[in-house]
């Protein structure tokens, strides 16, 4: 899937667990995370609820290949973007990376207007 985002120009890199993910954002913050629901270790819910504690304004989309409307709940309620089921359309993740991230920057723009007032 990283393949397949880089060759569209966009500038991706992935890790193979909730705690990697939760490592690599430490030291390299990111816009939008795609976040697996079934994972070795933390599982995706767990990742998505440490990963808005620690960083509020990444915005996740979860990926699943399981249907589950109450795990898709769950992710929403804990602030996730959206939910995509595997396989996924390339074309429909990088609709919704960009969706994402206009979200992201509409939040920025909020937060630097904030503190004009």
């Amino acid at each position: 899937l990283v393949k397949r985002i880089q060759k569209r120009n966009v500038n991706a890199t992935g890790v193979k667990s909730g705690e990697e993910a939760l490592g690599f954002l430490e030291k390299n913050p990111v816009d939008v995370v795609v976040l697996d629901v079934r994972m070795p270790g933390m599982d995706g819910i767990e990742t998505l609820r440490a990963l808005k504690r620690q960083h509020p304004l990444t915005e996740v989309i979860m990926l699943t290949g399981h249907a589950s409307l109450e795990v898709a709940i769950e992710g929403m309620e804990l602030g996730a973007f959206d939910y995509l089921m595997k396989p996924v359309e390339i074309d429909d993740l990088l609709y919704k990376l960009q969706d994402a991230n206009k979200r992201r920057s509409i939040h920025l723009e909020k937060i630097k207007g904030m503190g004009r007032l």
